[in-house]
C-alpha cells in the first residue's frame, strides 16, 4: 500500500513539474522582455533596439549576416506563438526572433552591461532603443 501511495505521489509531482503547463491567470505566460528604466530589456537585462529598415508588421527581419553579428536578434523558440503585443518573425537563416508591436528586437554587441544604451542613434540614427 505504501509503495502504491508513493508511486501516486511521485506521478503527481512529476505531472506538476511538467513543462507543458497551461497558462492560467495565476501563472501567465511570461513575455520575452521586460521594461527597465523606460526601455525594453531582454532576459539578460540588456537594452533592446529596433531598426528603422525593418518594416513594422512585415513579419521578418532585414538585419541578417554581418548586421546580425553586431545586432544579435532576440531569438524566439521555433514553436513561439504571439503573446499580446509580442510576435515571432522570420529570419533569413530560418530561425525566428521576437518582435514588439511588429518591430523585430535586437541587442547591440557594444553594450557591455545592463543599462547601457550605446546603440541608440547608431548608423545615421536608424537604430533606436525599444520602448513600450
Amino acid at each position: 500500500m505504501t509503495r502504491i501511495l508513493l508511486g501516486v505521489l511521485m506521478a503527481s509531482a512529476l505531472a506538476a513539474c511538467s513543462s507543458n503547463r497551461v497558462a492560467t491567470p495565476e501563472s501567465p505566460v511570461p513575455s520575452p522582455a521586460t521594461v527597465l528604466n523606460g526601455v525594453l530589456v531582454g532576459p539578460n537585462q540588456m537594452t533592446l533596439y529596433v531598426f528603422d529598415k525593418d518594416g513594422a508588421g512585415s513579419g521578418r527581419s532585414v538585419c541578417n549576416g554581418p548586421c546580425a553579428t553586431n545586432w544579435p536578434p532576440l531569438l524566439a523558440p521555433a514553436n513561439a506563438q504571439p503573446i499580446g503585443d509580442w510576435s515571432p518573425v522570420a529570419r533569413d537563416d530560418g530561425s525566428r526572433q521576437w518582435a514588439y508591436k511588429g518591430r523585430p528586437l535586437y541587442n547591440w554587441v557594444k553594450d557591455a552591461k545592463p543599462g547601457d544604451r550605446t546603440g541608440d542613434g547608431f548608423l545615421n540614427n536608424s537604430w533606436h532603443v525599444a520602448t513600450p
